[in-house]
């Protein structure tokens, strides 16, 4: 419930009103919550809120940066209490905290362990994929090399090709510019799988969270991703003098216009799975800025995941953010999460049949944000 960025912490019962499906429902009680405290009560019926908290921390991460371990300082140091639970999940293993670690060890010498599993997880996690993206950027660098040597006389090829070459590289020279393409195509299907998202384990986790009681927060951090590209002066150049080689024509066409990530599951399922788990997901992008390399541009391969995770954010009443400083970003994501309201109603139209039911809350009379989770399935 907010005003702008301000959090309204003075709403009564009589405040809200509440449609599941179209249709108005009586609420029958309001709780103000913050942190896991119920700070006021409005009841026209008696519950018993549960507001334990449970932590989970995604890093979707190819690169360490010192922002995500000032992210986890911030997280030990003003958010985790004794008796919170939490789950950190690093490219190789999912950790848990002790339940009585907070007791034992100060929050700085926790996060200072998390920080060095992070950093070795995510160097040992994600060396195929780094392995990939560097044989692509050579390949095409090798390709903008053996297309722009291509459109020129032999004098002036012999003049450009040694220029472009780095000291040490992997020797792609003595293959065709068409088997130079094939190779190109085939890293791209390897970084898909790569990065190729499981919705059998998303729902998994989704039917995991469901049972758990008290209130559930995922923070997934994902980090932009970029592919590289032959510059388009180069392209355009080949394309203006090889008209005639229509098969190499179609093949860049083919692999360098229309290259886009096939988003493997059903979005609409997932995030249903999630709003009625009762999870909140707050979505961190990482917005990290392109390498800079010669005779070739970084594109970003990032957008149709990106909408995905964001739609998932938003099904859940989650937060969503885009910034180069994670850390920035988290401690909005978790002010954001620690005042909330919880409304309690009966449905009128329950069935149990397991169908999808529409949750929409307004403030009567007030232009504010309600940020809630999108409903459940009745069974």
């Amino acid at each position: 419930m907010f005003k702008g960025s301000t959090f309204i912490d003075n709403l009564t019962i009589k405040d809200f009103e509440l449609t599941e499906g179209g249709v108005p429902q009586k609420i029958e009680a309001v709780y103000l919550v913050k942190k896991r405290a119920i700070e006021r009560s409005d009841e026209r019926k008696r519950f018993n809120p549960e507001t334990s908290r449970n932590f989970f921390l995604f890093f979707e991460v190819s690169e360490y940066i010192a922002e995500l371990g000032d992210a986890l300082d911030y997280f030990f140091d003003n958010v985790i209490l004794p008796g919170d639970t939490l789950f950190i999940v690093t490219p190789v293993k999912t950790y848990r905290l002790k339940d009585r670690a907070l007791e034992v060890k100060s929050s700085e010498e926790i996060a200072n362990e998390m920080k060095r599993l992070l950093r070795k997880d995510t160097l040992a996690g994600n060396s195929e994929y780094r392995s990939t993206v560097k044989d692509l950027i050579g390949l095409a660098k090798s390709l903008s090399t053996t297309i722009e040597a291509g459109t020129l006389d032999v004098e002036r090829r012999e003049a450009v090709i040694p220029k472009q070459m780095d000291s040490f590289t992997v020797d792609y020279g003595g293959l065709d510019l068409d088997e130079q393409l094939i190779l190109y195509a085939g890293l791209l299907d390897k970084l898909e799988i790569l990065r190729k998202v499981d919705q059998l384990k998303l729902l998994d986790f989704a039917k995991l969270l469901k049972n758990k009681e008290g209130q559930k927060y995922v923070f997934l951090f994902h980090q932009r991703e970029f592919i590289p590209h032959i510059e388009p002066r180069i392209l355009n150049q080949f394309v203006n003098e090889y008209q005639d080689r229509q098969d190499i024509l179609h093949m860049i066409t083919e692999v360098f216009d229309f290259y886009k990530r096939d988003i493997s599951f059903d979005i609409n399922l997932v995030k249903q799975a999630y709003a009625d788990s009762s999870i909140s997901i707050h979505f961190l992008f990482i917005t990290k800025p392109p390498k800079i390399v010669f005779g070739i541009r970084m594109r970003e391969h990032s957008e149709d995941i990106y909408s995905a995770f964001k739609q998932m954010a938003q099904a859940t009443g989650g937060f969503v953010e885009s910034s180069a400083n994670p850390a920035a970003s988290f401690k909005l994501a978790v002010e954001a999460s620690e005042n909330y309201y919880l409304l309690y109603y009966s449905p009128k139209t329950y069935t149990g049949e397991g169908k999808f039911r529409e949750i929409k809350v307004r403030v009567k009379d007030r232009n504010y944000r309600v940020i809630h989770r999108a409903g459940y399935f009745d069974n």
